[in-house]
């Protein structure tokens, strides 16, 4: 059983990955004001100092813990440890992702420091976001000086400020993004906030600041372990996103999750490029090297060195993948500029339609971004890398590749970073379980999308809607709209983009390629129906949105959409059925 100290953004994430699970844990806040829906964890409320976690734990015999609290909660922490020590299970930290220190703030160690900094300032007139429980800390300030406190509107918050004798009129309220408005309106010479990570807006608050003219003093995020917790023998491993901590979990508790996930082709081409460039750099061949994944976070892979070239194993976990355990090799050496090259075993493309023009390695846009980022963050020297997979060739004859027209081997794909693994049977039961949260939201709208990316777009339109609401159903189509049904929501919202919808419109509710490729005649068949054609040959659906003449891609919108309706609606007979189709560029097109 696991146990997850939450109560913050990364304990809603934490909760989120777990779920996936479909297996039990807890779930532990400070009040019962932070509202997070579950379906497979058991919520509990109120504070538990060391010896209670300690009884907790024994009592359910609890296996891990995960510290997703707030950095600041110091003492939370610390309990936490002493008791992970005294039951002798591991922590990890879900900790929050910092943007670096800069000059432009005046950053403080303590609130003993900040105040001593306020004053040597000649700060007069202060906005506190420090929070309600700082009030105290911050008195001897307060008391001198014209202060507003901006804290939750909650009753027991402002029962606190009032209970640490604090002016009532000059407590303000937060509301979603209104430090700009509070400054506007207080016209303070300088706010005062935590150094509370990108996941606190901290990045948000100094630029509302900085625009109005207006000081930044923060206060540092205390070290994690805190001091008192050395004596303490705990193993303590940190992420700072949702991959890393479900490869954590996997790797902890290896029963928890019935698949392992693995990476994709592109993390493991960006592990091999920054190992080659650390042992070109500084003659280091590190066993491990930090990755950042397209999300923000950093996870540690593991690579490899030969004679004049670092590797790293490509790890599919359990998702079927004839790639999993090849070698995927990165030389880097000195350029004029930086460039990222594709050796042997690296396929070609040779038709249009993809990241890259005819002639290029195949290695896509994501990955690419990700090779140049990491060893980037390692020297600002041009380096040039080249990928190679010295049995790409052979294993691209068992792909789709030679069919998509790339050619001489395989590619370097990948999105996220990180292949999550799922069976049929265990992906469809991943929905069924999104599906089962978004109705226990209490809205009566699902919005299903294929992915992240048709997502993104698609919540622009529907900003009121909970996150939960929002479920991707990959390839399956059908199934998730037989939930919808089953579930009785009253409005189901189908996202699509047209690669999918091509497919949907023949009658294909399961789009993965190995059902059924694209129907270049049928497509033909709805572009004549639109009244428009296409004469330039093409590969990908997605090349139709810049070969239909503008004047025509409404009509051919509408056609593709009607047909998708004629295949959806009689899964959801007594729904209303919305259907977007999405554009590359983001643009939504509806009947």
């Amino acid at each position: 059983m696991i146990l997850v100290f939450g109560g913050t953004t990364e304990g809603r994430k934490t909760a989120e990955v777990l779920e996936e699970a479909g297996k039990p844990y807890f779930y532990s806040t400070w009040s019962e004001g932070q509202h997070i829906e579950l379906v497979h964890g058991k919520r509990l409320s109120g504070a538990m100092d060391a010896p209670a976690i300690i009884r907790f734990c024994r009592d359910n015999a609890i296996r891990l813990i995960i510290d997703a609290a707030h950095p600041f909660a110091v003492e939370l922490h610390a309990n936490l440890l002493c008791a992970a020590h005294r039951v002798g299970i591991n922590v990890v930290r879900y900790e929050r992702q910092y943007p670096p220190r800069t000059e432009d703030c005046i950053w403080c160690k303590d609130y003993q420091d900040a105040i001593c900094r306020l004053q040597e300032h000649g700060i007069e007139r202060l906005l506190a976001l420090t929070g309600v429980n700082t009030i105290r800390s911050l008195r001897p300030y307060w008391e001198t000086h014209k202060c507003w406190f901006r804290i939750l509107n909650r009753q027991g918050s402002k029962k606190l400020a009032l209970a640490n004798q604090f002016p009532e009129n000059y407590l303000v309220y937060y509301e979603s993004d209104n430090t700009d408005k509070l400054i506007e309106q207080l016209q303070p010479q300088a706010i005062l906030t935590k150094e509370s990570g990108k996941s606190g807006g901290f990045l948000g608050k100094v630029a509302d600041a900085k625009n109005r003219h207006v000081k930044v003093f923060v206060i540092e995020r205390p070290a994690y372990p805190p001091h008192e917790t050395f004596p303490y023998n705990v193993k303590i491993e940190i992420v700072d996103g949702p991959y890393g901590l479900r490869r954590m979990v996997e790797r902890l508790l290896p029963e928890f999750y019935t698949l392992h996930s693995g990476l994709t082709t592109g993390t493991c081409a960006t592990a091999a490029a920054v190992a080659a460039t650390c042992r070109l750099l500084k003659n280091e061949m590190p066993t491990t090297v930090p990755v950042i994944l397209p999300n923000g976070e950093t996870i540690r892979v593991a690579v490899g060195h030969g004679d004049n070239y670092s590797y790293c194993i490509k790890e599919a976990g359990d998702d079927p993948d004839v790639t999993n355990g090849v070698e995927i090799r990165a030389m880097a050496g000195f350029s004029d500029s930086f460039e990222i090259k594709g050796g042997d075993g690296i396929g070609r493309f040779t038709l249009p339609g993809f990241d890259y023009a005819p002639g290029e390695a195949a290695i896509n846009r994501v990955p690419r971004q990700m090779i140049e980022e990491n060893v980037g963050a390692l020297t600002h020297v041009p380096v040039s890398v080249t990928i190679s997979v010295p049995a790409g060739a052979e294993i691209a004859k068992r792909t789709f590749n030679p069919r998509l027209g790339i050619e001489g081997g395989i590619s370097i794909i990948g999105v996220t970073g990180i292949v999550k693994p799922f069976s049929e049977e265990a992906f469809i039961d991943s929905i069924r379980k999104c599906m089962q949260v978004a109705k226990a939201s209490g809205s009566d709208s699902v919005v299903i999308n294929s992915g992240g990316k048709s997502e993104r777009f698609v919540r622009q339109r529907y900003p009121f809607l909970p996150k939960q609401t929002f479920v991707e159903y990959g390839n399956y189509i059908g199934k998730t709209l037989e939930m919808a049904h089953e579930l009785a929501f009253q409005n189901v919202v189908l996202g699509v983009m047209l690669g999918k919808a091509v497919k949907l419109a023949e009658g294909q509710l399961d789009t993965h390629s190995r059902k059924g490729t694209m129907n270049k005649d049928f497509i033909n068949t709805m572009l004549a129906e639109a009244d428009c054609s296409v004469t330039t040959n093409y590969t990908l659906a997605r090349e139709l949105w810049q070969l239909i003449p503008s004047e025509h891609i409404e009509d051919f919108c509408k056609v593709v959409l009607r047909r998708c309706m004629r295949q959806c609606q009689p899964l959801v007979p007594n729904q209303k059925l919305t259907l977007l189709l999405i554009d590359d560029d983001g643009t939504i097109h509806s009947l």
